[in-house]
């Protein structure tokens, strides 16, 4: 009965042991994974610290902007495009430009055209935010060929795909190394590589990068010659970016004229204004004025849309 008693005991007491040790670990995971999303909020969520003699303006405004949707959007929309601007910032331009030529164009052609100046501005305000972004993915794809001989000297040396993606951030120029440097900030702090180069993929779209992204995931998941692999696609990349710039070089007129055309239209109003005094007043008086005004310029607008689209080639 001695026996059984201390053999209960022994029991009792190793499962309390147990018991205990499963509450530590459990604490202990649920700190650590808080800990790490509190880490990986921290670097997604919160705007790179100010460069040396920089000075943020409407540092509140933008705080509050960030907490809705729209400026979680518009912060990606600019980190994007690689622009040192705050959401707060680029929201305050925008708008005291609508405003201006608001004013201007109500003073020097009539009230009619305030509103639509000011439409223009915050429209050249986010074309100008997709004309940087595709100027830096032109740039990022120009430097493909360069980023995939790198990793492939990397990979031939014996570095591991994640140390060979730190090296080529340290060695390449923007806007590569700090796209690179966002990847190895991700997979320092537990992401996949798969995820981290998917998301790269998704914040410069382009087929090129797409390419070298499957090629490196599949090399990173099965393994196998990707020495020869990447190779192979520095010797292609190459092409294609020659052809690239052979398409854009042909097609340099094309895109000229969409521009052209519109402004075009803008300038023989005002000649007719200055031709004729006040025929722009008289002409807006009416609804039928206003309404060929805005037919006008929704033509141009057309137009300059089915020019660009014409002369959009993927390569």
């Amino acid at each position: 009965m001695s026996d059984l008693g201390g053999l209960a005991r022994l029991t009792i007491g190793a499962t309390l042991v147990c018991c205990a040790l499963a509450v530590a670990g459990v604490q202990a995971y649920a700190a650590g994974k808080a800990q790490r999303r509190a880490l990986v909020d921290r670097l997604t969520e919160t705007p790179a610290p100010p460069p040396a003699g920089r000075v943020r303006r409407f540092a509140a405004f933008d705080r509050r902007l960030r907490a809705t949707r729209a400026g979680r959007r518009l912060a990606r929309r600019l980190a994007s495009t690689g622009l040192d601007v705050t959401p707060g910032e680029f929201t305050v331009y925008t708008g005291a430009a609508a405003v201006g030529l608001w004013l201007v164009a109500a003073g020097a052609l009539a009230p009619f055209f305030g509103p639509l100046a000011a439409a223009v501005a915050v429209w050249s305000a986010f074309a100008f935010l997709g004309w940087q972004r595709r100027k830096r993915i032109e740039k990022f794809i120009g430097q493909l060929p360069e980023l995939a001989r790198i990793l492939a000297n990397a990979t031939q040396a014996g570095l591991a795909l994640r140390t060979a993606l730190g090296m080529a951030a340290d060695e390449m120029e923007a806007p590569a190394a700090e796209e690179l440097a966002q990847v190895s900030d991700k997979l320092a702090i537990g992401h996949s590589i798969d995820d981290a180069l998917g998301e790269l993929a998704e914040r410069l779209p382009s087929r090129e990068l797409v390419v070298l992204v499957t090629t490196l995931v599949l090399a990173n998941r099965a393994g196998g010659a990707v020495v020869s692999s990447l190779r192979n696609l520095t010797q292609t990349l190459e092409e294609r970016k020659e052809t690239r710039r052979e398409v854009r070089t042909q097609l340099s007129q094309v895109t000229v004229t969409a521009y052209v055309v519109p402004l075009m239209g803008i300038c023989t109003l005002l000649l007719m204004d200055r031709i004729a005094p006040g025929s722009i007043d008289r002409m807006t008086a009416s609804f039928l004025g206003k309404a060929a005004v805005v037919a006008a310029f929704g033509l141009y607008g057309l137009g300059f849309f089915l020019i660009r689209r014409m002369s959009k080639i993927d390569v």
